[in-house]
């Protein structure tokens, strides 16, 4: 079902049954896709509306009613069943693949990917050219600086002691790259252009330029020699 909230602002395109909600701006020539929901209200949003004694029927008018909205960036586009959460912002020239969730008060970068399957949950802070791959998980408090790479299936933790209420988040520093399939703890810190090889689990703050793995990581190389393996590689082309 189509909706598109009349407090909303809409300069791109909306294709086929996207739920736009509350007052969210679609910025020029962003693409909405089929399915996609932008704005959708919180959680305790949601849980006030069913506990409310005049409550009869959840509808999207009444979501709508409740939603503060998301914003959206010029020539973004935002594929199929993507569901965006209020209060969040995607900057210009960002792509989601489908089947993406953002949740409430996350804030993306111009130019950053990510990737089909992924999850953002809520209060994330995401760079410039950022690159998530395919089913990524980024929980609350995490920072991701500009140029990060972010491989498929990586798991970035926030709990050091689950399930425990407090929060610590992990950053990845500008121009990092973490490999398929690595989990990273609570609390930890990857400096800027560092690289955690596929499938290791990072216990522990990785410094800046150099190379990680394992389970738990070590130090394997620094960020030089890794480049100057990646260009003979390369060459090989």
């Amino acid at each position: 079902m189509r909706f598109i909230s009349p407090k909303s602002k809409i300069n791109g395109e909306i294709e086929g049954d996207a739920i736009i909600l509350g007052r969210s701006i679609i910025g020029m020539r962003a693409l909405i896709g089929e399915g996609c929901i932008i704005g959708h209200p919180i959680r305790k949003t949601v849980k006030n509306i069913l506990s409310d004694s005049s409550f009869k029927k959840v509808d999207l008018s009444l979501l709508n009613e409740k939603s503060n909205g998301s914003s959206i960036g010029s020539n973004a586009i935002i594929r199929s069943g993507t569901i965006i959460y209020e209060n969040t912002t995607i900057a210009d020239d960002v792509e989601t693949g489908h089947h993406v969730l953002i949740r409430e008060n996350c804030k993306i970068g111009k130019r950053s990917r990510i990737g089909t399957n992924s999850v953002v949950d809520g209060s994330v802070e995401i760079g410039s050219n950022v690159n998530i791959q395919t089913g990524a998980y980024i929980p609350p408090g995490t920072v991701i600086e500009d140029g990060v790479f972010l491989g498929p299936y990586t798991v970035i933790t926030n709990d050091l002691y689950p399930p425990s209420p407090k929060i610590t988040g992990v950053t990845i520093k500008k121009d990092a790259a973490i490999g398929a399939g690595s989990i990273l703890i609570a609390g930890i810190t990857v400096g800027e252009r560092a690289v955690v090889a596929s499938g290791s689990i990072v216990t522990k703050d990785v410094p800046k330029n150099k190379v990680v793995k394992g389970c738990p990581s070590r130090g394997y190389i620094t960020r030089d020699e890794y480049d100057a393996k990646q260009a003979k590689h390369l060459e090989e082309l």
